[in-house]
C-alpha cells in the first residue's frame, strides 16, 4: 500500500552524491541516518527480469522487472525514472514505455515467474513487519542480479510491548546487598581469588560485586520501577534481536501459506536472517566492543590458561550458549583431579612392574611353557616366554590400582553432575532465571504445513479459499495424530535398526580382516613377519575401525536429522530432543561397538585345541594375547579416542567451515555478474561481513562430541587410566576452538533463554550409571584381577602369586589334534607330548578330559560376585555423595528468599509513594477547585493522568511513561 511505501526507510537515493559519509556511521550498525540501530538483517538474492517477446510481436526490449521494487524499497524515484502510477489495491504498475507499432505480448519464463512470486511474498512480508511496528531499510536493486539486505530496527514502542509479552526480566531501580558466608569459607575464598587473580580474564566487572539489581518482568504500567536512563540502551543488543526474532517468527503471509521467517527461508524467498555482531573483532581502530573483548580475552589460544568470562559470554550469545560453555569449563576443571589420579595409577603400574610375579614367570625362559599352535598346519608350537613384552605392558593397566581408579571415577562422575547442578543454580540466580517459565513455542513450519495438508485433504478445501482457512488455523485444536505419524515412526524404527546392524556388520568385517590377515601373515617365510603378526593385525585393524567410525559418524548425523524431520515434531524443542536421542544412539553404538567386542567377546568363543570354533573353513576365531585382552582393549580405546578428538573434533571442526566459506564465496562470485554498484561504499558494512560467515546450526554437535568423550573417560576407564589426561589436554584446545568459532567464524546466534542444558544432563547421568556396570565387568571379566585374587587366597600354598601362570594353563595331548591340523615341518613335533593353552579345563589323563574344571566354576562365581559387590558399593557411594551435596547451595536458597522479600518491600514502597503523589495532586486540584480557577483545575487534572478504579485503588494510564 501507499502508506507502506512511505514507511520503508532508505536514504541511498535521497543522499546527494557530493555528501561525505561519516566513517563511523558507515562502519557502525545503524541506519543511514546514524541514529537507529540495526537489530536484525534479512538477506535475499534478486534477479531483475528481462521481457521476452513472442515471435512477430516487435523488437525485444529489456525491462527492469524490479524497478517498482527499487522504488518501493527506497521510498523515492531514481533519477531518470518516471514516477509509477498507482493500481487498485495499493500495488504499483510497471513503468510505461513507448510502445512499438502493433500489439506487444510479454511472456515470463518459468524462472522469471518464480522470481516475481518471491518478490511479491517479500513485499507482503515486509508490509506486515511494518504493520507490526518495525522499521525497515532496504538496498536498491540496481544490478541485473545480486544480493540485497533488509535491515530492521525495533523502536521503543515495539521493544516495550514485546518485552512485556515475553515477560523479559529487566533490572529495576532497587539494588540490594548480597550476604556472603563468613568464617573460614570466606577466608578460603579470598585466598583463592588472590591466587587465581592472574588467571581471571580482563573484562569489565561490576564495581561492587556484593550488590545486585533487583529484576522484574518488564511492564509498561510499572515503567516507573525501572532505571531507564536511555531508551536506546535500556535493552541490550541481544535482547533487541531476540524481540525482533519473535516478531519475524510469528509474522505470516498469505502467499503459499508462509507461517514466519522459517518458512520463507525454507522456500528460498529469503536466504538468511540473523542479528549483527557488535563490530569487528580485530582491527586498527581503538573502539572496543563486546565481540573484540571476547576475542582478546577468550577466543585466542594464547589465553588458554585463563578462566572463561561466562557473564560476558551470556550477555553476548544468550543463556543457552552461556550454559554450554559454563558446563564445558566445569567438565574440563573436573578432569584435572581425575587426570592426576590416572597418572598416579599408571605410575604405580610402572613402579610395580619389576615386582609383578606373574609377568616374571612368563618372562622366565626356564619355565619352558610349550604352548599349542595359534593356527592350523602353518603355526608351530611356541614358548610362552616369547610373549614377555605383552605381559609386562599389560601390568601397566591390569593391576590393583585400576580397581581403585574405577571406583574413584564412578564417584567422580556423580560429584561432577552434582557440582554442575549447583553451578547451574548459581547461574540461574545470577542471570535472573530462577522464575523463568517455559515459553510457549511456535509450531514448526513443517508441522503447520503438514497439518494444513491434512485439513485440506479431509475438508476438500479448494486452493481459492485456502488463504481464509490459514487465518483460523491457529485457533483450531486439531493436531497430527498417531496414525498420521505412523509411517514416520515405522521408517524410524526400521532405518535405525538397519543402521545398528550396519555398525555390527562393519565390526564383523574388521574381525574377518583380523582373522584372515593373521592367518595370511602366519604363512610368511620371514621370521620377523611371523613374530609380529599380533602387533601388525591389531594396529591396522584399529586404524580401519577409526576410519569406519569417522565415516559412519557423518552419515549417522545426516540420517538422524532426516529421520527426525519425517516424524514432523510440533515444536523446535521436541525436534531437538528427538534428534539428540537418535544421533546419540547411533553414534554411541558406532563409537563403542569395536571396544565392546574386544572387552567382552573376543577370545570367549574360541573353543579349545582339537575342538576349535571356525568362522570360515580353516579360519579359527581369534584369541586374546597371552597377557589377556586388556592390553588390546587399551590400544583400541586410546587410538579411537585420540583419533576422534584429533581428526573429528579438531581438524574437521577447523577445516570444514573454512571449506564451506570458500565454496560459498566462489559460488557467489560465479553467479553474480561483475557490475559496479555506485551506491555501495568501499568499506564493507557489518551486515556484509556477517553474511560471509557460517550460519549457526545449534549446539548439538558441540555437546555430542563432549558426551562421547565423557563416555570414553568413564565407561572403560579401568583399561585406560590415562583417558582423563588426554581428554583434559583436548578440552583445553576445544574451549578456545569453540570460542574462536563462535566469535570469528559464525554469524551471531539468536539469544535463547534456558535454565539448564536440557536432555544432555539425562544422557550424562545415564552414562555415569552405565559406566559402573561396564567397569565392573571389565575388571571381573576382561582383566586377570579376579583369577589372581582367587589363586592367592584359595589355591596358593604359601599365599603368594608364585605358580599363578602354571595354574591358569591347561594341558592338551597333541595326539588328540585333528588330522590335517598338526603343525607341518615342526622341529619340535617329536619332542612335544603335551602343549598348554590358557583355560581352566581338566587334563587329558582325567576321566572328564578337557571339561571345565572346578577352578573354572569357582572363578566364574567370584567374577559374578565381584560385579554385584562392586556395583552396589559404587551405587551406594554415588547415592551418598548425591545426598551429602545439596542441589541448591544454601546461600543461593537464602538469597532467593531474600530477593522475594525485597521485591515485596520495593513494590509496597513504590505504591505508597505513588499513592502519596496522587493524593497531593487531588488535594491541589480540590484547592484550585475551591478557588474557582477552572483553567488551572483542568490543567492539574490533565497533568495527573490518573483514574480511580471501581475498587478504590488508583491505576495509571501509563501514557506519560510510554509512547504507545
Amino acid at each position: 500500500s501507499c502508506v507502506f511505501l512511505s514507511q520503508i526507510i532508505n536514504n541511498y537515493l535521497e543522499r546527494t552524491q557530493g555528501e561525505a559519509v561519516d566513517k563511523a556511521s558507515s562502519s557502525s550498525m545503524r541506519f543511514r541516518d546514524s541514529k537507529r540501530k540495526v537489530d536484525y538483517v534479512l538477506t535475499y538474492h534478486y534477479r531483475n527480469r528481462l521481457a521476452r517477446h513472442l515471435p512477430g510481436a516487435g523488437s525485444p526490449k529489456p525491462t527492469r522487472g524490479s524497478a517498482s521494487l527499487a522504488l518501493v524499497s527506497n521510498g523515492g524515484a531514481e533519477k531518470g525514472h518516471a514516477e509509477p502510477r498507482q493500481q487498485e489495491g495499493g500495488q504499483r504498475a510497471p513503468q510505461e514505455r513507448p510502445r512499438s507499432p502493433g500489439p506487444e505480448v510479454i511472456e515470463l519464463s518459468p524462472l522469471d515467474a518464480l522470481e516475481e512470486e518471491k518478490r511479491l511474498q517479500r513485499e507482503e512480508y515486509e508490509h506486515n513487519l511494518v504493520e507490526a511496528g518495525l522499521e525497515i531499510e532496504k538496498d536498491p536493486e540496481n544490478k541485473s542480479q545480486g544480493l540485497s539486505f533488509v535491515r530492521i530496527h525495533a523502536p521503543w514502542q515495539v521493544l516495550s510491548r514485546e518485552a512485556e509479552i515475553l515477560k523479559i526480566k529487566m533490572p529495576t531501580k532497587k539494588v540490594y546487598e548480597i550476604t556472603e558466608e563468613g568464617g573460614i569459607l570466606k577466608k578460603l575464598n579470598e585466598i583463592w581469588c588472590k591466587l587465581t587473580g592472574p588467571l581471571q580474564p580482563q573484562v569489565p566487572q561490576q564495581e561492587n560485586t556484593n550488590m545486585k539489581s533487583l529484576s522484574y518482568p518488564f511492564s509498561r504500567e510499572k515503567i516507573y520501577l525501572y532505571n531507564i536512563k536511555d531508551k536506546d540502551t535500556f535493552f541490550d543488543n541481544a535482547t533487541r534481536s531476540r524481540i525482533v526474532r519473535e516478531i519475524l517468527k510469528r509474522t505470516s503471509t498469505k502467499a503459499r501459506n508462509s507461517m514466519g521467517i522459517g518458512t520463507l527461508i525454507a522456500n528460498n524467498v529469503y536466504d538468511a536472517a540473523y542479528p549483527l555482531h557488535d563490530g569487528e573483532y580485530e582491527g586498527q581502530n581503538d573502539d572496543m566492543n563486546d565481540r573484540k573483548l571476547l576475542y582478546q580475552e577468550w577466543a585466542r589460544y594464547g589465553v588458554f590458561y585463563k578462566f572463561q568470562p561466562i557473564d560476558l559470554i551470556r550477555k553476548y550469545f544468550g543463556e543457552k550458549i552461556g550454559l554450554y560453555f559454563a558446563w564445558l569449563g566445569l567438565y574440563t576443571e573436573f578432569l584435572i583431579p581425575s587426570s592426576v589420579v590416572g597418572i598416579i595409577v599408571f605410575l604405580y603400574g610402572c613402579i610395580t612392574i619389576e615386582s609383578d610375579i606373574p609377568s616374571k614367570e612368563m618372562c622366565d625362559q626356564r619355565n619352558a611353557f610349550t604352548m599349542c599352535p595359534l593356527c592350523d598346519k602353518f603355526c608351530d608350537y611356541w614358548n610362552l616366554s616369547s610373549a614377555c613384552a605383552t605381559a609386562r605392558a599389560s601390568h601397566l593397566f591390569d593391576n590393583p590400582g585400576t580397581v581403585f581408579f574405577s571406583i574413584f571415577m564412578a564417584v567422580w562422575a556423580t560429584m561432577f553432575l552434582e557440582q554442575w547442578k549447583r553451578l547451574q543454580m548459581r547461574l540461574n540466580y545470577s542471570w535472573d532465571l530462577t522464575g523463568l517459565e517455559e515459553e510457549e513455542e511456535h509450531p514448526r513450519p513443517e508441522y503447520e504445513i503438514k497439518l494444513l495438508q491434512k485439513k485440506l485433504k479431509h475438508k476438500n478445501i479448494t486452493a481459492e479459499n485456502s488463504n481464509e482457512f490459514l487465518c483460523v488455523l491457529s485457533q483450531d485444536e486439531e493436531k497430527l495424530t498417531w496414525s498420521d505419524r505412523m509411517p514416520g515412526y515405522a521408517t524410524n524404527f526400521g532405518l535405525i535398526l538397519f543402521m545398528i546392524m550396519l555398525t555390527f556388520s562393519a565390526v564383523f568385517g574388521v574381525i574377518v580382516y583380523r582373522i584372515t590377515t593373521a592367518a595370511t601373515l602366519s604363512f610368511s617365510t620371514k621370521e620377523t613377519t611371523r613374530s609380529n603378526v599380533r602387533v601388525t593385525v591389531t594396529a591396522t585393524a584399529v586404524i580401519i575401525n577409526l576410519v569406519v567410525i569417522l565415516i559412519l559418524d557423518e552419515i549417522y548425523g545426516a540420517v538422524a536429522k532426516w529421520l527426525t524431520e519425517i516424524e514432523v515434531p510440533k515444536t523446535e524443542k521436541t525436534f531437538e530432543e528427538r534428534l539428540i536421542l537418535k544421533a546419540f544412539l547411533l553414534k554411541f553404538v558406532n563409537s563403542y561397538a569395536p571396544i565392546f567386542y574386544v572387552a567382552f567377546f573376543k577370545g570367549r568363543f574360541v573353543g579349545r585345541p582339537g575342538h576349535y570354533v571356525y568362522v570360515f573353513d580353516g579360519y579359527r576365531m581369534e584369541e586374546c594375547a597371552p597377557g589377556g585382552c586388556l592390553m588390546e582393549l587399551c590400544i583400541q580405546l586410546s587410538i579411537i579416542m585420540l583419533g576422534k578428538q584429533l581428526i573429528q573434533n579438531n581438524l574437521f571442526e577447523i577445516g570444514i567451515p573454512k571449506l564451506k566459506k570458500l565454496f560459498r564465496k566462489l559460488k557467489d562470485e560465479r553467479t553474480e555478474p561483475k557490475e559496479t554498484d555506485t551506491n555501495q561504499s568501499k568499506d564493507p558494512q557489518q551486515w556484509d561481513l556477517d553474511y560471509s560467515l557460517e550460519p549457526f546450526t545449534g549446539l548439538t554437535p558441540e555437546y555430542m562430541e563432549m558426551i562421547i568423550q565423557f563416555g570414553f573417560v568413564t565407561l572403560f576407564v579401568a583399561s585406560f587410566p590415562l583417558a582423563p589426561l588426554f581428554a583434559f589436554l583436548n578440552n583445553i584446545i576445544e574451549v578456545r576452538l569453540d570460542a574462536k568459532k563462535f566469535v570469528t567464524e559464525l554469524r551471531r546466534p539468536d539469544t535463547v533463554r534456558a535454565k539448564d542444558i536440557g536432555i544432555w544432563y539425562n544422557i550424562l547421568s545415564g552414562i555415569g550409571k552405565f559406566s559402573v556396570i561396564i567397569n565392573a565387568f571389565v575388571i571381573a571379566v576382561t582383566s586377570d584381577f579376579i583369577p589372581r585374587l582367587m589363586y592367592q587366597y584359595a589355591y596358593s600354598q604359601n599365599g603368594t602369586m608364585h605358580g599363578f601362570i602354571n595354574h591358569t594353563l591347561s594341558y592338551f595331548n597333541v595326539s588328540h589334534l585333528k588330522a590335517g591340523t598338526q603343525p607341518e615341518n615342526s622341529p619340535f613335533a617329536h619332542d612335544v607330548l603335551f602343549c598348554r593353552f590358557k583355560d581352566y579345563r581338566e587334563p587329558p589323563w582325567s576321566q572328564n578330559q578337557y571339561e571345565f574344571s572346578k577352578q573354572y566354576w569357582a572363578v566364574l562365581s567370584a567374577r559374578l560376585a565381584f560385579v554385584i559387590l562392586f556395583q552396589n558399593l559404587v551405587m551406594f557411594l554415588s547415592v551418598l555423595v548425591d545426598w551429602m551435596i545439596p542441589d541448591i547451595p544454601k546461600d543461593i536458597t537464602e538469597q532467593i528468599k531474600r530477593e522475594k522479600a525485597v521485591l515485596v518491600d520495593f513494590f509496597l514502597k513504590e505504591e505508597h509513594e505513588k499513592l502519596k503523589l496522587i493524593e497531593s495532586f487531588i488535594a491541589r486540584d480540590q484547592q484550585k477547585h475551591k478557588s474557582g480557577t477552572k483553567g488551572e483545575r483542568i490543567r492539574a487534572a490533565t497533568f495527573s493522568q490518573f483514574n480511580r478504579s471501581p475498587k478504590g485503588s488508583f491505576t495509571s494510564f501509563s501514557a506519560q511513561h510510554t509512547e504507545v
